[in-house]
């Protein structure tokens, strides 16, 4: 979309299907190497990424032609198929349904990103 302007900020959240502590620091970092992948090729910028063994924080720049759930679906269902991939024989990983969505003003970027870090 030529001549628009967009400051759209969204901090996504979601959780392993109940809430198990089933992400492994083992492999943590790829996993979001890979959800930084998935962002990027849908035309985003992310601008955070971090989590706990539970659940992960996203926070992303959005364009305003992108829809969040589309976006987060993929997301959500690529990255569940890298987990399993990357771990066979394991308990099968799965996200919980559903997620949290926060929008932000560009102000408090700063402040969303150092709590995402920590």
């Amino acid at each position: 979309m030529p001549g628009t302007f967009s400051q759209i900020y969204i901090q996504v959240v979601f959780a392993v299907k109940g809430r198990r502590s089933a992400i492994h620091p083992s492999w943590e970092e790829e996993l979001y190497k890979y959800i930084t992948g998935i962002v990027i090729n849908k035309n985003q910028k992310l601008l955070a990424i971090n989590g706990m063994p539970d659940h992960i924080h996203i926070l992303i720049s959005m364009r305003p032609s992108c829809c969040l759930s589309d976006l987060v679906r993929e997301i959500k269902k690529a990255s569940n198929d890298f987990i399993n991939q990357k771990n066979p024989g394991r308990n099968k990983f799965q996200w919980q349904e559903g997620y949290g969505a926060f929008s932000y003003s560009h102000s408090a970027l700063d402040n969303v990103i150092r709590y995402i870090q920590n």
